[in-house]
C-alpha cells in the first residue's frame, strides 16, 4: 500500500498554526543565542508529520546573510521555543522543532538571472519575463 506524499488538510492548518505562532514568538521573546544577536527572521514555512510529533520549519535571515548561523542558533534554542509554543497554542501535544534553511529566495534568484540572460540572447516577448498584477 503506497503512502500518500501529498500532506493533509491538518497537516496543512497545523503547520500555519504553528508558523504564525513562531514567527510571533520569535520576534518577541528574547532567545539570548549569539548567532540570533540583532537578526530579524523570516519563517516562511512549516510542515508538520502526519502525526503532528514533529514539524520542519523553513526560515532564513532577513536579506540573506549569516544563513548557516542563524540555523544553528534557531536549532539550539528550539526547546525553549518548543516550550513558547506550547503555551501559545492548542494541541494534544507540542510538535519537536527542527529549523531549516529556507533557500526559496536564492533560487528565485537564480531563475531570474536565468531568464534574463536568456532574454538577451534568445527571441522572448517582455510579457513572458515580467508580469504585473493590477487591482
Amino acid at each position: 500500500m503506497a503512502r500518500n506524499p501529498m500532506p493533509s488538510q491538518r497537516q496543512f492548518k497545523a503547520g500555519e498554526l504553528i508558523r504564525r505562532a513562531l514567527a510571533e514568538i520569535i520576534h518577541r521573546e528574547d532567545l539570548r543565542s549569539p548567532h540570533l544577536e540583532g537578526i530579524s527572521v523570516t519563517i516562511s514555512e512549516v510542515r508538520a508529520s502526519p502525526d503532528l510529533k514533529y514539524a520542519v520549519v523553513y526560515a532564513a535571515p532577513l536579506g540573506g546573510e549569516n544563513m548557516d548561523k542563524v540555523i544553528l542558533g534557531l536549532n539550539r534554542c528550539a526547546r525553549y521555543l518548543r516550550g513558547c509554543l506550547g503555551r501559545e497554542i492548542k494541541m494534544k501535544s507540542t510538535p519537536r522543532l527542527k529549523f531549516m534553511p529556507d533557500t526559496t529566495f536564492d533560487t528565485v534568484t537564480a531563475m531570474n538571472r536565468l531568464l534574463d540572460s536568456l532574454g538577451e540572447d534568445a527571441d522572448i516577448p517582455k510579457k513572458l519575463k515580467f508580469v504585473k498584477f493590477e487591482r
